[in-house]
């Protein structure tokens, strides 16, 4: 295991009707103007934004408004964020909504504390403070709500990118699983997805011995593993969707990623999909997730065979350890068609013609490598590519 620190301050309230509890927290955690971003139809449709704002309005805390987040989140609002929250004399940021609210607001919260363009913390500069950032959260997938990673969307050539930094973990999270009951199985699907992704790219790893680590991301795979077709079935199965939301949480705070290197390849290959075709990060990622591991499968067998056996209950086959590795990762991509999401290009509506784009965006920036798990280059990006088709 390798020497690490670990930091994550933030407070969570669990449960039903915790949205209640909003307008204490921004108090308790110093906020005196709110920004409460978020997206659009879903929060305002079922009422959860008015009952923010009456629980802000009861703790005596003023806010202003900024809607129209979308799906992979875009420069533009950000930008208009940033704007609004000095305009008003903003200083503290409440997220209503999913990752993309998150991570938004995460990216106003820095801009607003910055003298030049908050994008310069999407490429490469750390970030050093930001305003503080509660959220409210209405879908279990990314782990914003416990992270202190953020993703943007630029316009101007569609880049994804993101940034992380522990000024911008959350100062607390609301987290009522009854709020994700009326989401499509698709969106649901998607979500833990996501979940599933953010434990792989932790599991793959070149550390050696961190049996605990690796346990606990086994625990947590077979979790949703056991939750998801439950859920599926039943979305209004309130345990299943507090077992999901608390695994998207634990999931991505990085509690089991310590000590450990980490791949994030499928993310990276992933984000140029999302970016370019606008497609749900979860349903990119079921398309990407079976590409990546078989591509870096020879890097290490023992490691796909394990979580083999472990999680998706294949025999182990010690003659020939590769066998089992394989089925171990067609055990998952049967398991994510199984709940609904995409196989391959077609379905995820990506196009063939497209893979030299996205190569090229890709490395965007970079010195022509990406390391992870194993590392890649251009050929090697395009031959993944070309296995999703």
């Amino acid at each position: 295991m390798n020497n690490f620190t670990f930091y994550s301050p933030t407070f969570f309230a669990f449960g039903k009707d915790s949205e209640d509890k909003a307008g204490e927290l921004v108090k308790r955690f110093g906020g005196t103007k709110v920004l409460i971003h978020y997206g659009g139809g879903s929060v305002v449709r079922s009422g959860l934004l008015d009952r923010v704002k009456r629980s802000l309005e009861n703790a005596g805390i003023g806010y202003t408004e900024l809607g129209g987040v979308k799906p992979n989140p875009r420069s533009g609002l950000v930008y208009e964020g940033i704007d609004l929250v000095k305009r008003e004399g903003v200083d503290f940021i409440l997220a209503v909504g999913g990752g993309s609210t998150i991570d938004s607001s995460k990216a106003i919260a820095a801009g607003a504390l910055y003298d030049g363009d908050f994008w310069d913390f999407y490429s490469g500069k750390q970030i050093e403070k930001a305003l503080p950032v509660g959220t409210v959260l209405t879908i279990a997938a990314a782990g914003s709500e416990g992270s202190g990673d953020s993703v943007i969307t630029k316009e101007e050539g569609m880049l994804k990118r993101g940034t992380g930094s522990d000024a911008l973990r959350p100062k607390f999270s609301i987290l009522n699983p009854a709020l994700t009951q009326t989401l499509p199985p698709y969106q649901t699907a998607a979500g833990i997805t996501d979940i599933m992704a953010h434990l792989y790219e932790r599991y793959l790893t070149n550390t050696k011995d961190v049996e605990v680590t690796d346990r606990l991301i086994e625990a947590l795979l077979l979790t949703l593993k056991h939750e998801a077709p439950r859920v599926i079935a039943n979305p209004n199965d309130y345990e299943a969707r507090a077992n999901i939301m608390w695994a998207g949480m634990v999931g991505h705070n990085n509690s089991c990623g310590v000590g450990r290197s980490q791949d994030w390849l499928s993310h990276m290959i992933e984000h140029e999909l999302s970016a370019l075709y606008d497609c749900a990060h979860g349903a990119g990622l079921a398309v990407t997730m079976p590409a990546v591991f078989t591509y870096e499968l020879e890097h290490d067998v023992m490691r796909f065979a394990q979580v083999a056996v472990r999680v998706w209950g294949c025999q182990m086959d010690f003659a020939h350890p590769e066998v089992t590795a394989k089925e171990g990762i067609e055990a998952f991509r049967k398991f994510l068609i199984s709940i609904g999401m995409p196989k391959n290009f077609e379905e995820l509506g990506a196009k063939e013609e497209d893979i030299p784009k996205l190569v090229d965006v890709l490395f965007e920036g970079s010195d022509g490598k990406l390391n992870g798990f194993i590392e890649i280059n251009k050929e090697d990006a395009a031959k993944i590519y070309k296995m999703m088709v």
